[in-house]
């Protein structure tokens, strides 16, 4: 398989695609067009997340007032479990294709 193959040029909303999982490991392909967290939403998972940018652009923000963090490929960052965040923004020229391990 091509971790690249089938992508989109446009979504309604997120793709989420589970690739691999165990009682304490889920590794997830994540596919964005554009889309944004809603307003008011934040992320608040009970396991980590380490979250790299394979393609495309994004910008994430954190409720506690951690700096947002602009995302192009190649970048990534470690969100500690209960960390509120939310997608500020994707890239809309391409699709922004995202590999995320989520830990306990």
């Amino acid at each position: 398989m091509n971790f690249f193959a089938d992508l989109p040029a446009s979504l309604s909303e997120e793709r989420f695609e589970a690739l691999a999982a165990s009682q304490h490991v889920r590794i997830e392909r994540i596919i964005s067009t554009g889309q944004t967290s809603p307003s008011g939403f934040w992320y608040n998972q009970p396991e980590h997340e380490w979250v790299i940018v394979l393609r495309g652009e994004a910008v994430l923000e954190f409720q506690d007032g951690t700096a947002p963090r602009h995302l192009a490929s190649g970048d990534y960052v470690l969100i500690p479990a209960r960390q509120k965040h939310r997608v500020a923004s994707t890239s809309l020229a391409e699709p922004t294709v995202w590999l995320a391990v989520f830990y306990t």
